[in-house]
């Protein structure tokens, strides 16, 4: 039929893949184990979605092949009707008697073979589907994982990561590595970066904290006069896809020193249940900027991860009705709809995740554009802020940073 070279090829590269995997795994005895880097990984994981659109490519190709051999033979079978008409001579009457009762047989077993086949095809469709599917949830998955690790690796000294003035030098690791945790709790790790603040740290960077009743994750810092802000977002030349779903949204993504997003559940862990200072910073691609800031209180995965706003920010945001007391206004993804849209899903219409009003007013983690696109459409899906410079406009970078008041209250 045409199509075996080919699934035998992908076979044989299922085989290699397998291979690889167990060639990594199985190191040889005189060297040290050894793992997969990152970038392995990630070609891996590149090699295995090409493997599944290949399949699938390739099932699409053979059962356009089927079925247009399927209505080849459809036409041989009604030219072999008709060629037993009248008009046909006794002579070529006579040549095909012997064949004329095998014919129609021979065509129903092969039409009945293709449907088998075609059936078989097209289960074989849903499972590269299925598939392909799960290896683009890993993919995403790895990604995360890599910006995890990235934050871990960038707490180590030889990467630049600064360190408070009052805290000891950790002592090394000569036990197990569980007791790092301890040793953490030991020495009194900042718990955000305005207690880093006002322990006497003045340098802007990066640097490890413990929120209480969290492990510790690496944060970045910006000193002013005002105290210490932690950066929770930054966009500035499109490097990083925030159109992510919900649990990427909670972990956070990116690079701190780039460009990320540092991931819900650790702002909740900062703010706790403290009062606190959202400061966004826009830039336009003019130079223009502007800053922002207003009172927040951020609640946990229950409320999802709601901002409660008062109500002239609020209405900022485009809440269409705000009481007295203010609005308390979910965080909303593509696959988690809690805008308060109840006929639209904002996430999706738009791109990327946000504390949605009614879609139009305004969204830092939209589609990062380095040019403004002709189409009204197109730039609605953009980063912008409709009270500065307008729905249709994005921006070319922003800056979300946030600082408990109770702590600057201290201060």
């Amino acid at each position: 039929m045409g199509y075996a070279p080919t699934a035998g090829a992908a076979l044989m590269l299922c085989a290699a893949t397998a291979g690889l995997l167990s060639a990594q795994g199985r190191p040889a005895p005189p060297e040290p184990p050894r793992f997969a880097s990152w970038d392995e990984m990630n070609v891996l994981a590149h090699g295995l979605l090409q493997l599944g659109q290949g399949l699938r490519e390739h099932v699409e190709r053979t059962r356009g092949q089927l079925g247009a051999l399927e209505r080849r033979l459809d036409a041989c079978g009604a030219a072999c009707k008709d060629s037993g008409g009248s008009n046909a001579s006794p002579q070529a009457q006579a040549s095909q008697d012997p064949g004329s009762e095998a014919a129609p047989e021979t065509l129903r077993s092969l039409q009945m073979q293709l449907k088998a086949q075609n059936s078989r095809i097209e289960q074989l469709f849903q499972k590269v589907a299925q598939q392909q599917r799960h290896l683009e949830k890993q993919h995403l998955r790895i990604q995360n994982l890599q910006s995890q690790v990235g934050l871990l690796a960038s707490t180590r000294p030889d990467d630049g990561v600064a360190k408070p003035a009052r805290r000891k030098r950790l002592p090394k690791m000569a036990g197990h590595v569980g007791s790092a945790h301890n040793n953490s709790r030991l020495y009194g790790l900042p718990r955000d970066c305005q207690e880093l603040f006002e322990d006497g740290e003045r340098h802007s960077g990066l640097f490890q904290i413990q929120p209480q009743g969290s492990p510790p994750f690496v944060v970045n810092c910006k000193m002013t006069s005002d105290g210490g802000w932690t950066v929770i977002q930054r966009r500035q030349d499109g490097s990083v896809d925030f159109n992510q779903p919900w649990e990427a949204y909670k972990a956070g993504f990116g690079d701190p020193q780039g460009e990320f997003w540092l991931g819900l559940e650790k702002v909740h862990l900062i703010t706790g249940d403290r009062s606190s200072r959202l400061a966004v910073q826009l830039r336009d691609w003019e130079g223009n900027d502007e800053s922002l800031q207003f009172p927040v209180h951020l609640g946990g995965e229950d409320t999802a991860y709601s901002l409660q706003l008062t109500a002239p920010v609020a209405s900022e945001l485009g809440a269409t009705t705000v009481a007295h007391s203010g609005l308390s206004l979910p965080f909303s993804t593509w696959d988690q709809d809690h805008d308060l849209r109840g006929n639209k899903n904002c996430a999706k219409s738009l791109s990327g995740g946000w504390w949605f009003g009614t879609c139009g007013h305004s969204n830092l983690n939209g589609q990062y554009f380095r040019s403004i696109p002709r189409e009204r459409q197109q730039r609605k899906k953009g980063i912008f802020w409709k009270t500065w410079r307008g729905r249709y406009y994005p921006l070319q970078a922003t800056t979300i940073l946030i600082q408990p008041t109770a702590a600057t209250a201290a201060s």
